[in-house]
C-alpha cells in the first residue's frame, strides 16, 4: 500500500478523540506529505507589514525545501518571490533582511527590479529576452498588518480569511507598529505536537507559572469548550464590542482560523508578571478602553496571536523536519513607543520568553515518548483538551480531503 493511502486509511479509521497514530508524529514519509498537501499548498502567515515599511525593504525566510523572500515595491506593494536566481538557481537575498534599491545575485549579479522583474544579465546571448526570466512570484496578501503567502500554482480563495479576520483585528493597527524584539527557537518535535501542545492549557498549571499570573487556565478561554456559555466571558465581549472591537468567538466553517477577544485575570491587562501593562504607551490609538484581555487569532498551521491594550504577541511555526520545528516569536509595540522609556525590554518579553522555553521542554519530552515502540494513542481530556481535539480534527478532515481529491483528479486524467 503506498503512503498517500495508508495515511487515507488511518485518518478515515482514527479513533475520535484519541491521539494519531505514532507516524503522524515520527515518519519521514508523513511529514513530507504534510509539507506537499498542507505547507506548500495553503496560506500560510510569514510576518509583517511593519518589517518591510519602505521600498526596497526585505525579509527572508525558509518553508521547508523552498527560500522565499518579502520585499516591498516601489509602488509600496508587498510580494513575495521564490527566492531562487532565474540563471543557474543561486539565492538572491543571503541575508535574514535587509533593505536594497534592487535584488542583485551574489554569485554573477543578475539583477531584478522590486517587482521581481529581470533588469540586468552580463553576457547574454542578443537573443536573451530578460522578460522571461524575473523572480517567481508567491501568492502574497496583506491583512490588516499580516502578510500571508501561498507557494501553490493556483492558491486558494484568501477571502473568506481576509472577511473574517481583518475587523477583530484592524483596530490593532499593527501594519503602523514595529517589531520591538523577536525570537526563534528550535523545539525538536513535529509541528503538531507544536500545535497540539499550544491548544490546552490543561499544563499549564504545572508547567507556565509565569503566564498562569495572568492567563486563565479555563478551557473556555480557548474560544472552543462552552465560551458562550460564561457570563465572564459574555460580559467582556459585550463591554469591547460596546467599545467598537469585535469580540465575540469566530470561526471558519472548516475549523481552520478563529478569533475571539478574551479575558485575562480579573484585573490583568497584559502578559507581565504584575498584570499591569508592559508598554506606557498603547498599541493602537484607535483603542480607547482599558483591561481588554487578549484577542486571540488562529490560522492552522502557522501561527496564533495574542493583541493587547499595549503590544501584541505573534507566533509563526515552520517546520523543519519530521521531528523539529522553528517557532518564531514577535513582540510588537507602537510605532512611536522608546525602549527604555515606554517600556523595558525585559518586562515585556519575559513571559513569553519562559512560556516558550517551557513549552519547548514540554513538545521535546512528548515527541522523545511518542518515538517509543510502546506508544499507542490515549484519550484526550473531554474537559480540558477540546482545542486540541478541534486540531487533530482539522487536520485530518483537510488531509483526507486533499488525498481524496488528488485521488479523483488522478483518475480523471487516467
Amino acid at each position: 500500500m503506498d503512503i498517500r493511502s495508508n495515511v487515507l486509511r488511518q485518518l478515515k479509521n482514527r479513533r475520535q478523540g484519541f491521539s494519531l497514530e505514532q507516524p503522524f508524529y515520527t515518519d519521514p514519509d508523513y511529514f513530507k506529505l504534510d509539507m506537499e498537501l498542507l505547507y506548500y499548498r495553503d496560506w500560510l502567515f510569514i510576518g509583517h507589514d511593519c518589517e518591510v515599511p519602505r521600498a526596497g525593504n526585505y525579509f527572508t525566510v525558509q518553508v521547508g525545501e523552498y527560500p522565499v523572500v518579502i520585499v516591498r515595491g516601489r509602488d509600496n506593494q508587498i510580494r513575495a518571490f521564490h527566492n531562487s536566481c532565474r540563471h543557474r538557481g543561486s539565492r538572491v537575498c543571503t541575508s535574514d533582511r535587509g533593505s536594497s534599491a534592487k535584488l542583485v545575485c551574489p554569485y554573477h549579479q543578475w539583477t531584478y527590479e522590486l517587482d521581481g522583474s529581470l533588469l540586468f544579465a552580463r553576457h547574454m546571448a542578443e537573443d536573451f529576452d530578460k522578460s522571461q526570466f524575473g523572480l517567481k512570484p508567491a501568492h502574497c496578501e496583506s491583512v490588516a498588518g499580516y502578510i500571508f503567502i501561498c507557494l501553490a500554482k493556483n492558491a486558494p480563495d484568501f477571502a473568506p480569511v481576509r472577511n473574517s479576520i481583518e475587523p477583530y483585528m484592524k483596530p490593532h493597527r499593527i501594519g503602523e507598529a514595529k517589531i520591538a524584539f523577536q525570537s526563534t527557537i528550535i523545539e525538536k518535535g513535529n509541528w503538531k505536537l507544536v500545535w497540539e501542545n499550544n491548544r490546552e492549557c490543561y499544563h499549564c498549571a504545572a508547567n507556565h507559572p509565569e503566564l498562569c499570573r495572568t492567563f486563565p487556565e479555563a478551557p473556555t478561554v480557548s474560544g472552543v469548550q462552552g465560551a458562550f456559555d460564561d457570563p465572564v466571558i459574555a460580559e467582556h465581549w459585550s463591554r469591547c464590542e460596546r467599545a467598537g472591537l469585535p469580540s465575540e468567538f469566530k470561526i471558519s466553517p472548516d475549523g481552520q482560523f478563529r478569533t475571539a477577544r478574551m479575558p485575562l485575570i480579573e484585573g490583568a491587562e497584559s502578559y507581565t508578571m504584575s498584570g499591569q501593562r508592559a508598554v506606557k504607551r498603547p498599541l493602537s490609538d484607535d483603542v480607547t478602553v482599558s483591561h481588554i484581555g487578549t484577542m486571540l487569532l488562529f490560522h492552522y498551521p502557522t501561527t496564533w496571536n495574542h493583541m493587547l491594550g499595549d503590544h501584541a504577541i505573534s507566533f509563526r511555526v515552520l517546520p523543519i523536519g519530521p521531528n523539529e520545528t522553528a517557532v518564531t516569536t514577535k513582540w510588537i509595540v507602537h510605532k512611536d513607543a522608546v525602549e527604555g522609556v515606554d517600556y523595558n525590554l525585559d518586562e515585556l518579553t519575559h513571559v513569553w520568553t519562559e512560556t516558550n522555553d517551557q513549552d519547548r521542554r514540554i513538545v521535546e519530552e512528548n515527541a522523545f515518548g511518542i518515538h517509543s515502540p510502546a506508544y499507542e494513542p490515549g484519550p484526550y481530556s473531554e474537559a480540558d483538551e477540546g482545542g486540541v481535539m478541534q486540531f487533530v480534527e482539522w487536520y485530518s478532515n483537510f488531509m483526507i480531503n486533499r488525498l481524496q481529491g488528488d485521488q479523483a483528479k488522478l483518475s480523471v486524467v487516467a
